[in-house]
């Protein structure tokens, strides 16, 4: 499979990002992953983790989704011959070999062109400030580049805003990158998997995210698997 380049910007919702991350790399996915300034702040607040954009770590932060484990506790609708398939602790497996890291003001970084062959591109979260700069064409940062590029080429592009209540504005935004191609994907967890914990309503949307990537997950029970549980 070729790359996945993963951008996390300043809304709130990190955890979404990281755990994306997370399960990215736990599949074997090689990730570009790059992390805009503001998402620095939302890491702070909702994560307590302090992110260096130019000296970056990925161990700490896969481990500050640990607080949000609860050990020895599937993900929900797991059935027991699942449990070791369905990551509920990903940390100390996770292949970080595979990871590429970029600074979002390096513009020449490969994911900054169009001849960088990859599998797609998620934002996630997205902020509102970053869908307004992707739906009016706007490259000030290279995450708004690397979004361009995917959009020209007719590659993968998913959007995940994170946000409410909605102005036209957003929303106007939206349609505009779904009508140039892009998928549109918000972070709105279901429910009729059972969650049973947070980190299960972040994996709903993650396994959503990774269905459209081609990335196989069994993160949570689908509609209509009728198997019965433990």
């Amino acid at each position: 499979m070729k790359p996945v380049v993963l951008a996390i910007t300043g809304a709130s919702g990190s955890l979404y990002g990281v755990r994306l991350l997370e399960v990215l790399l736990a599949a074997g996915c090689e990730v570009y992953l790059t992390i805009s300034p503001a998402a620095v702040r939302v890491f702070e607040e909702e994560l307590r983790l302090p992110v260096r954009l130019d000296d970056f770590q990925l161990e700490p932060l896969l481990q500050s989704l640990d607080p949000f484990r609860e050990p020895g506790h599937p993900p929900s609708g797991a059935r027991p011959a699942e449990t070791e398939a369905l990551v509920p602790s990903l940390s100390p497996q996770v292949p970080t070999g595979k990871l590429h890291y970029c600074h979002p003001g390096d513009y020449s970084a490969g994911i900054a062109s169009g001849s960088f062959q990859t599998a797609g591109m998620v934002v996630c979260p997205c902020s509102m400030g970053t869908l307004a700069s992707l739906a009016s064409g706007i490259s000030t940062n290279l995450i708004h580049r690397a979004a361009d590029v995917h959009l020209k080429e007719r590659r993968k592009l998913i959007v995940v805003p994170r946000e409410t209540p909605l102005s036209t504005i957003p929303l106007q935004n939206m349609k505009t990158l779904a009508e140039a191609g892009a998928v549109i994907l918000p972070a709105m967890p279901g429910f009729y998997h059972q969650p049973r914990c947070l980190l299960d309503l972040v994996d709903f949307v993650v396994a959503r995210i990774c269905d459209h990537l081609g990335v196989s997950t069994q993160l949570m029970r689908r509609w209509g698997d009728t198997t019965p549980q433990n």
